[in-house]
Order: structure tokens, then sequence, then C-alpha cells
């Protein structure tokens, strides 16, 4: 017997005093984490001035992305043993904590170490936010709330360089951050408060992926130190020895069935899923070094004010959620010419930056933030759901698990790998202009690649 369509459901279903609450607390969550890290871009140069650290700059972004990595990862299990509510509030307690640790740092340590709080927090905050809204909504609700969160993320996106430009110009970014701490300390109680006990699930026996999870951030730890400690002996040691971990947690990964992190992968991109995975990571690989670098290089060489330098990135994310509402819509025959054109519109974006982030003109550096904006909402609208369309029925939810999980893996090495990349090329000068220029030289290769993979997804539209 054929079941009668769902009710659609209209936005006045979803801001009831019933659901109001719930949707309240999961848009929040989004916002801490989404607006989080182009705020810190943004105030980056002015810490720097501060407290020192130029050479770590990369780290303040891996750092976070690590942290991120390993909450996602863990979201699942510590749900499925102790239920949403308590996850959730430890998830913003222990971001509102990072936030607080940055906010007292006097060297560019102690603000690593804040940021890795805030990544475990943020990472937290934002995996709990989904599974909160398959808990705490009705199915026919949670198209409407996904609507709510992609808005909010696009909101954040754009607000969070503005946010902190507005800080280091009329205040400090001490207080930035103190604001942050008091926002998610709120959120945390109001978390407590409004998710109601829930029980364990049978998932409360999976094991969780220590091993592999040591191996991949062992990797990418590897390869950052290795530009710390520069060396013609011992950089290239410990990035030869990153890529070797990195191999055995794939490896590991693919050889886990029970509950693997990635779909398996083929190196040769002789399948969909495998060429679309290549091109979240090395797009995310080349595309980072504008959240890491560009706030930076804007004030240093081009006499941006913070806030000028916010704007810009916010052009990017404005961009990107411009483009993925305007062709949502589009058919699924369409997938490998729009995911082609967005990573024609990255890679483009890239040489972009090269020609002009260190010289201008700038009204190509802002064409290329565009370029790259533009491109990443035409493709990662349609990356996602090709993936899912075909791969095996069996691995859907890995591959829809995934996709986040390889951008952060991405923008983690990536800001490994630019940190060897702009040391080497002498940050540290009052007139950093080389760097500017060899940190997108960087990521030339990575864009190529990426060109590659789309090259490899042709046969299998």
């Amino acid at each position: 017997m054929t079941e009668a369509p769902a009710e659609t459901a209209r936005w006045r279903d979803v801001l009831t005093r019933a659901y109001a609450g719930a949707l309240g607390i999961t848009c929040l969550a989004v916002f801490l984490h989404a607006a989080d890290g182009l705020l810190v871009a943004t105030m980056l140069p002015v810490i720097v001035d501060d407290i020192g650290g130029v050479t770590l700059i990369s780290w303040v972004v891996m750092l976070y992305e690590v942290g991120s990595i390993v909450m996602g990862a863990a979201c699942g299990l510590l749900i499925s043993r102790n239920g949403l509510r308590l996850p959730m509030s430890l998830a913003a307690l222990v971001f509102s904590f990072g936030c607080g640790v940055s906010a007292l740092a006097d060297s560019m340590p102690v603000l690593l170490w804040g940021r890795v709080f805030q990544g475990l927090g943020g990472g937290g905050l934002m995996a709990m936010a989904f599974v909160a809204l398959t808990l705490l909504f009705p199915a026919r609700l949670h198209a409407r709330v996904i609507g709510a969160v992609s808005t909010v993320w696009a909101a954040s996106a754009f607000m969070g360089p503005l946010i902190g430009g507005l800080f280091v110009e009329y205040a400090t970014w001490q207080a930035a951050f103190w604001f942050f701490t008091g926002v998610s300390a709120l959120l945390a109680g109001w978390l407590w408060v409004s998710i109601p006990p829930t029980a364990t699930t049978d998932a409360a026996t999976d094991r969780f992926p220590l091993t592999r999870l040591a191996l991949l951030l062992g990797a990418i730890l590897m390869i950052a130190y290795g530009g710390e400690h520069l060396s013609a002996l011992t950089t290239p040691l410990y990035v030869g020895g990153g890529l070797l971990l990195f191999a055995a947690f794939l490896w590991r990964d693919a050889n886990s069935p029970a509950n693997r992190l990635l779909p398996v992968f083929d190196p040769l991109l002789r399948d969909a899923v495998s060429a679309i995975m290549a091109m979240i990571f090395l797009s995310a690989c080349a595309s980072i070094a504008v959240g890491a670098f560009v706030p930076f290089f804007l004030t240093k060489l081009h006499g941006f004010s913070p806030f000028q330098a916010g704007a810009l990135i916010a052009l990017e994310a404005i961009l990107w959620a411009t483009t993925a509402a305007l062709i949502s819509g589009e058919p699924e025959k369409r997938d490998v010419r729009n995911i082609a054109f967005g990573m024609i519109l990255v890679a483009i974006s890239v040489v972009g930056f090269v020609v002009s982030m260190a010289t201008g003109p700038l009204w190509l550096v802002a064409a290329s933030a565009a370029a790259q904006g533009i491109g990443f909402g035409a493709a990662f609208t349609f990356m996602p759901r090709m993936a899912a369309r075909l791969c095996a029925p069996a691995d859907k939810p890995i591959v829809a698990a995934a996709v986040p999980t390889v951008q952060r893996t991405g923008y983690a090495v990536g800001a490994a790998y630019l940190g060897i990349v702009a040391n080497l090329s002498g940050i540290e000068n009052p007139e950093p202009a080389t760097a500017a220029r060899m940190v997108f030289v960087a990521g030339l290769p990575m864009a190529a690649l990426t060109l590659v993979a789309v090259w490899r997804l042709r046969p299998h539209k």
C-alpha cells in the first residue's frame, strides 16, 4: 500500500513555541563554529604584532582543524553512549574554555592551546548540531531546519571576518575572544536545560578509531613541525614521515570495514567517489591559504585595515553561499558540468593570487577571491550528491560523513604544508612579498591535480 505524501512543512511550523528553542540552539552552535575560524583569520595580523609567532600562523588554522577532525569522528560514539545533552553541552564549554585561553594568551604557544580547545569544542558543536536536527525535530521539518542552518552558516561566514575587524579596530582582539567565551558559555547552559535526556543506543559498544586518528593527526603534526624547524636534513624527514603516516592511515581505514571513517580510496581515481574525495581534499589544501594568510599579507603589503581585510574574506563567503543558493536546483545530469566549472574557477583563482597577492593589482586580488567563492559554491553543492548517487548503497552513510572530514583534513594538511613554504620564503621579513607569492605558487600543483580528478570524473556521468 502506497503511503500518503508527507505534508509540506512551512516556516511557521518550525517557528513555534515547541521548536523555536531547539532551532535557536542548533543555529547558535553552527554560528559559533562557522564564525570563529574567519574571525581569527581577520585578527591574526594584529595578534602576531602583539604577541609574536608569525612563523606559526599556519598552526592557528591547522590546530583548529585537527581538533574539529577529532570531535567530528568522536561525536557519533559520544552521543550513542551518553545521549545528546551531555556531549553537546560539554562541547560548548570546551569551546568557551578555548576562547578564554586565547583571550589570556601572551604568546603564540598559549594561543595555539586555545585553538586546540576551540577546535575540539567547535567541531563537536557543528557535528552534533546535525545530530540534534534529526533528534529534536520531526522528519517533516528537517528540510526547513537544514535551510535555516545553511542560512546561518552563510551569514556566519560573512559576519565572522567583519566581527573580527570591528573588534580589533574599535576594541581589542582579546575582547573578541571574551565575547565568544561568554556566548558559548551561555549556549552550554541553554543546551543543558533545553535538551531532554535521551537513552543510549545499541551503537554504544562501537569502538573508537583511536589508532587511525592517531596516525592521521601524527601525519599532520609531523608535516607542520618540519616547517617550524627548517633544516635541509630534518624538514624532508619530517615531511616524509608525515606522508608515510598518512598512507598508513588510509590503508588501515580501508581495512576497517566495521567503522570506516572514509570510503575506500583508489589512488588512480578510477571510481567517481575516489575522484570526488580527491577533489575535496586537494581543493581544500590549495585554498586554505586564503583563510590562513591573505589577511596578513593584505595588512602587511597593501595597507589594509583588519576590517577591510575581513570584508575581502567575507566576499568569498558571500559568493559561495549565493552561488550555491542560485544553482542548487540543477538536475543530476548536470553534476559533472557544474563540478568542473567550479573546480576550474578555483584553479584560476589560485593563479590570480599568485600574480596579484605580492604586488597587486588589488582588483585582481578581489576578483580571485570572488572566483574562488563562486567556484566552491558551484562545485560543493553537487559533489556530495554525486558521490552519494554513485556509491554502493551500503556506503552512503560513510560517504556523507566523509565529506566534512576530508575537507577538514585537506585544510589541516594544506596549512601544515603552506606553513613550511611561508617560513622558507621569509614570512618574517618586514615586506614579505616573496612569501605572499610563494604560498600561492605552492598551491598550483594541488590545483592542477584537482583538475586531473575532474577529468577522471567524466566517464561516471
